[in-house]
């Protein structure tokens, strides 16, 4: 991108005209949206040139978008739309995106300052600016403040356009991926007051039927991560029946015991006979600070919790579909500020993924933020099975901070150690 479009948003010295903002998206269509903000944001710091790279669905690459023409070798296109996908081990992408703060320094005869796009903690991408001289300190946090307004750019622009999905996908994903991916929620990422929550799914080479999902409502917060028999579009079908049934039931209004017999009951009149679904639900009375949990013939979560893992121990319930007549049990799931919990599906144990020590694994990612820790089990267990997973690895990862309700203001982990507050603070 280069800072070659008209109608700017926002002035040098000036900060942020939101109205004047909003005014300059919706004179363009979805997919100039973001070319349109990175040259307002060019202009207000006298930028040479400025780059959207996106997040790719591995988790482990960035994707720089372009419509400049002689792309770098590798790089993908799809009519004027380029896609130069950037690997992020070691790399300064990396760094940003992990410690969500801006990297400057001296690039030839400029300065580059490269800065994450990040929304309640959900990384988005980054951008990344040339600059004719060091950017002062309150440059810094214009374009900071700038950045965090591209994401609102980018998730509202991606409802009517493919140009975000088509430049995230570094390799071509099978029909079964393709209808796994539409049940996951359209951030892995929530930060709030009281926790912060981060999802991945790892893929296997033969899709299974794995998904996790979360609302966050006024008074509670709702998870449920869930595991469908079977593999390919079969599998991918039956979790959609399922997950679509839970979100029914909630959006509904039903309580837990109530979402677990809809959800239970709809599988097992509209499944095929033997299909089935494990699973937890899980739901977070952000009042008092309680939770209760559903397990129906899931793996038991893990709790990280002052420095130990240990596995937490839940009944266990027939899964989900096995029969319209099972009665969920509702069990309490002690929570104290400073908990660290995952909750995981058996292929980050099972099959040839079984040689991966969990425990150990999230012990050795204490200090780092959910949306890493995550990434992090996700790299561990592609390790241990040499690429080559044979099912579905999904987690989700919950701090818990815990203590009134109050406003997001962490961009880190919870520290096992510590027993209130958050740790860092953050304005975006």
């Amino acid at each position: 991108m280069r800072p070659d479009d008209g109608g700017v948003a926002m002035g040098r010295g000036e900060g942020i005209d939101v109205g004047a903002l909003l005014e300059l998206v919706e004179a363009h269509p979805p997919v100039g949206a973001v070319d349109a903000v990175a040259a307002a944001l060019a202009e207000m710091v006298d930028a040479r040139e400025v780059s959207f790279l996106i997040a790719d669905f591995s988790g482990r690459a960035v994707v720089r978008l372009s419509t400049a023409g002689g792309g770098r070798e590798g790089t993908r296109s799809a009519g004027a739309e380029q896609a130069e996908t950037v690997p992020l081990p070691g790399s300064r992408f990396e760094r940003v995106l992990r410690a969500q703060q801006p990297e400057i320094e001296p690039v030839g005869d400029g300065w580059r300052m490269t800065v994450p796009v990040t929304d309640r903690g959900d990384a988005i991408g980054l951008v990344e600016l040339v600059l004719p001289t060091e950017p002062a300190p309150g440059t810094v946090d214009e374009v900071r403040a700038a950045a965090h307004a591209l994401s609102y750019v980018v998730i509202a622009a991606r409802r009517h356009t493919d140009l975000f999905e088509w430049g995230q996908r570094s390799t071509p994903f099978a029909l079964a991926a393709e209808i796994q991916r539409r049940l996951l929620p359209a951030s892995y990422t929530c930060e709030a007051g009281q926790f912060t929550l981060a999802g991945w799914l790892e893929p296997a080479g033969s899709v299974g039927g794995d998904t996790f999902d979360y609302t966050l409502d006024r008074d509670c917060l709702h998870l449920s991560i869930t595991d469908a028999v079977g593999h390919q579009v079969p599998a991918a079908l039956l979790a959609t029946l399922f997950v679509g049934a839970l979100r029914n039931g909630r959006r509904r209004g039903l309580d837990l015991p109530g979402q677990a017999a809809y959800a239970g009951r709809a599988l097992a009149a509209e499944a095929p006979p033997g299909q089935f679904v494990t699973g937890q639900l899980l739901r977070i009375d952000l009042g008092t600070a309680t939770a209760e949990i559903v397990n129906a013939g899931h793996p038991a979560p893990l709790r990280l919790r002052a420095g130990r893992v240990e596995e937490v121990e839940l009944a266990v319930d027939p899964p989900f579909g096995v029969s319209p007549e099972v009665a969920y049990r509702i069990q309490a799931l002690p929570l104290e500020p400073g908990d660290r919990l995952v909750f995981l599906t058996d292929g980050m144990q099972e099959r040839n993924a079984a040689t991966l020590d969990v425990a150990t694994a999230l012990a050795a990612t204490a200090d780092l933020h959910p949306r890493e820790v995550v990434h992090a089990l996700g790299a561990a267990v592609l390790s241990a099975t040499g690429g080559d997973l044979r099912d579905d690895a999904t987690m989700l990862c919950l701090d818990w901070y815990g203590g009134p309700q109050r406003d997001r203001d962490s961009e880190r982990g919870a520290d096992p150690a510590r027993t209130s507050g958050p740790v860092a603070t953050s304005s975006s």
